[in-house]
């Protein structure tokens, strides 16, 4: 292994339960919230800031949420405010009870991309999937039995799971710094994931909040969406985990959103890249007739995908194409059933 890389490590071998906190550094505690996805969890943190809390993330706005926040705030938070909410992206298990927080008096703080694409995508509820949504469904070549299910079913709408936020916020950006928990943090932007994506790194010992921008064991989805049909997320996230290498060390103690706290970080970007340019290139050898995202799923992924992952996986796969297209590397073709086909160039 090369000098200054050390393999991925795991200090912490078990979760907390609900309603439970495990210390992870001095004045940090990690929490866990459940989700019900196929991804069953996301990790919140609360960082001490003596006559209050920063908590760092929220978790999906329900009614079970809530209760384990409560029983959260009532033990392992010691009845002590939380006055302030950081969210890292506008994702919904990231933002969904930021709003729920500062009805009870705490102040937001997020990048300014998130608030507003969170601000937008809660006002914006559908009864049934819009014309441009059924058009995008149709150019990814979606599976007609699944777009069928989609046209005749109510949306996943964020509203669903994300309280009402409010109409001012406190603006996270990248190169600023922020004090929480007693140490000073560099806020670092990340993207690809989600756009202007907050990840902070202490000046005072060595732990990064890295939201689901540094990830261990798992990839973080990069889809594209009928908001920005052509985006190209691949180029947008392999920048940012270059950006993030010559900062990186090996004992960082990173704390994602997902999965458990981790070291080995300089590995762990170095993974990121090459998985990423690992597929592209197994879609390029697929590419060798014409094909829709839709027919991509085994070479990007190396397995079967199941109903339940199959719209992540959908999104993922235009976003792959959109980067061979826009790079060169393929072209594409709009077939006769309203898809797009791609081919290596």
């Amino acid at each position: 292994m090369p000098d200054g890389v050390m393999g991925i490590r795991y200090p912490f071998a078990d979760p907390p339960a609900a309603g439970e906190a495990i210390t992870v550094a001095d004045g940090i505690l990690w929490m866990r919230l459940p989700l019900p996805m196929a991804l069953d969890h996301v990790n919140v943190y609360a960082l001490n800031d003596g006559d209050g809390w920063t908590i760092v993330d929220t978790g999906f706005a329900s009614t079970k949420s809530k209760a384990i926040w409560q029983a959260l705030l009532d033990g392992p938070l010691a009845g002590k405010p939380v006055t302030r909410v950081i969210v890292t992206h506008h994702h919904p298990d990231h933002v969904g009870l930021a709003g729920w927080f500062v009805a009870q008096g705490a102040a937001l703080h997020m990048p300014r991309t998130g608030w507003l694409m969170a601000r937008m995508l809660v006002l914006d509820a559908q009864d049934r999937p819009t014309p441009d949504t059924i058009a995008f469904y149709e150019r990814a070549g979606m599976a007609a039995d699944e777009l069928a299910r989609r046209k005749a079913e109510r949306p996943f709408n964020f509203a669903d799971c994300v309280a009402p936020l409010p109409l001012g916020y406190q603006r996270l950006r990248d190169g600023d710094t922020i004090r929480m928990g007693g140490r000073k943090w560099d806020i670092r932007m990340g993207d690809g994931h989600a756009p202007e994506h907050a990840t902070f790194w202490s000046r005072d010992d060595a732990v990064v909040l890295g939201g689901d921008q540094l990830l261990p064991s798992i990839s973080a989805n990069l889809g594209v969406y009928p908001t920005e049909p052509d985006a190209d997320p691949v180029s947008d996230w392999i920048a940012s985990c270059e950006r993030f290498q010559p900062l990186a060390r090996p004992d960082h103690l990173v704390l994602g959103g997902h999965k458990l706290p981790f070291t080995g970080l300089p590995l762990r970007l170095r993974q990121m890249i090459d998985n990423h340019h690992g597929a592209l290139d197994r879609l390029v050898a697929h590419l060798d007739q014409p094909r829709a995202a839709g027919e991509c799923f085994l070479p990007l992924f190396k397995r079967q995908i199941g109903p339940a992952e199959y719209g992540l996986a959908l999104v993922e796969a235009v976003a792959h194409l959109n980067h061979l297209h826009q790079t060169g590397r393929a072209t594409r073709q709009l077939r006769d059933d309203g898809a797009f086909a791609y081919s290596a160039a």
